[in-house]
C-alpha cells in the first residue's frame, strides 16, 4: 500500500461498505486460497469455500481498517472506477513506424488498427 494525493477521502463506513471482486481458488493440499487481487496482499483460506470466503470479509475489513488508519489509499473496486477510453503507450520508435505501416496497409487509422489489434480481430 502506498501513499497517493486522492481528491476526497469518504469515511471509514463508506470504505467498509465496498464490495471488491473475490477469487477462490481450490488449494492443491486441500481447502481453498481466497484473495482480493484489488487490495494487495489481502488473502485468506479455508477448509471449505464457505469458510474461504467468511475469512476473507474479516481480512477485508482488516485491510481497509489498516490502511484507513495508516491514511494509505483504499482503491476503489473496478466497477466503480469510470474510464474515458484513453491511456497513453510508449513503444520503440521502430514499433510505432512498422504498426503505422500496418495500419495504412489495411487502410485504416494507426488508432482502429490498435483497437482491432488489442481487441484480438
Amino acid at each position: 500500500m502506498s501513499k497517493t494525493n486522492t481528491t476526497k477521502r469518504q469515511s471509514l463506513e463508506y470504505y467498509l461498505n465496498l464490495e471488491y471482486p473475490i477469487k477462490l481458488i481450490p488449494s492443491s493440499v486441500g481447502g481453498y486460497v481466497v484473495e482480493i487481487e484489488e487490495l494487495p496482499g489481502c488473502l485468506s483460506e479455508g477448509d471449505t469455500s464457505e469458510e474461504a470466503l467468511a475469512n476473507i470479509q474479516e481480512a477485508r475489513q482488516l485491510w481497509v481498517e489498516t490502511a484507513y488508519e495508516d491514511g494509505m489509499e483504499i482503491p476503489l473496486p473496478s466497477s466503480m472506477r469510470e474510464y474515458n477510453g484513453k491511456f497513453l503507450l510508449r513503444m520503440p520508435v521502430e514499433l510505432h513506424a512498422k504498426l503505422d505501416r500496418e495500419a495504412e496497409k489495411n487502410k485504416v487509422s494507426l488508432n482502429m488498427y490498435m483497437v482491432s489489434k488489442l481487441a484480438g480481430h
